[in-house]
């Protein structure tokens, strides 16, 4: 299955038009969800603050398992946002794609690769950052050099590596159950009758089971950015 991407230029530069759309309705659905369950909040929640205390609830934990919450506490807001900006960017290409004149203008704003990379190049900005700011410049440089001078060099590429897999891996599961999707709903029109009910019915349970990736690979992405905030910041690492 053929992706062609629409590309605009600007002052010598190229840019998707298409990924801008979609990510502008990702930080859309995600603020209103933000807004909706915040904006009466009640001592007993209800409904959406219910969810969105979940959400909290369930990020704290994952911060609680790698480091402890004196440390972690700041990172509180930027697990919410990566989980909830992730999910949702997700699910946005699940129940259809939009192609117009063979280009693609609608699909998961993380089935694109460098949308995933910006995401993970700015934990690696983000961790290092908060790595100099909470140990000071001279200890955390230190942390590349020890136990000994000549793992500097390893130390430096596993920052690449684990900012290329942090990246990839999002990527790869989102762009592979698109494809798979769009596949399945192409043999969905190309048949009738009970050919069109053979594709229709396991591109639903596809469909059932990408949310379940989705959701594990949003999990996932923010388990994996606190573990390297937990690598950076806490000083028993």
């Amino acid at each position: 299955m053929e992706h062609n991407n629409p590309h605009w230029e600007l002052w010598g530069l190229d840019f998707n038009p298409a990924n801008l759309l979609v990510l502008l309705v990702t930080a859309l659905i995600v603020f209103l969800i933000a807004f909706i369950s915040t904006r009466s909040l009640k001592l007993k929640p209800t409904g959406m603050q219910n969810f969105m205390e979940w959400v909290m609830d369930f990020v704290k934990n994952i911060i609680n398992s790698n480091m402890d919450w004196k440390t972690g506490g700041r990172f509180h807001v930027l697990g919410i946002t990566l989980i909830m900006f992730i999910f949702v960017a997700n699910m946005l290409g699940l129940p259809f794609s939009v192609k117009v004149n063979g280009y693609l203008w609608w699909k998961s704003p993380t089935a694109d690769p460098t949308i995933t990379m910006t995401l993970a190049v700015m934990i690696l900005v983000l961790s290092n950052y908060y790595g100099v700011k909470m140990r000071g410049m001279s200890n955390y440089i230190g942390t590349f050099t020890k136990p000994m001078l000549f793992l500097f060099p390893l130390k430096i590429i596993e920052e690449f590596a684990n900012t290329l897999t942090l990246g990839l891996r999002l990527y790869g599961n989102i762009y592979a159950g698109e494809i798979l999707l769009g596949l399945l709903a192409g043999l969905a029109t190309m048949w009738s009758g009970w050919g069109f009910a053979a594709a229709a019915i396991p591109t639903l349970v596809w469909q059932g089971f990408s949310v379940f990736i989705g959701s594990i690979q949003a999990f996932i992405f923010v388990m994996l950015t606190m573990v390297y905030m937990s690598h950076k910041v806490s000083e028993d690492h």
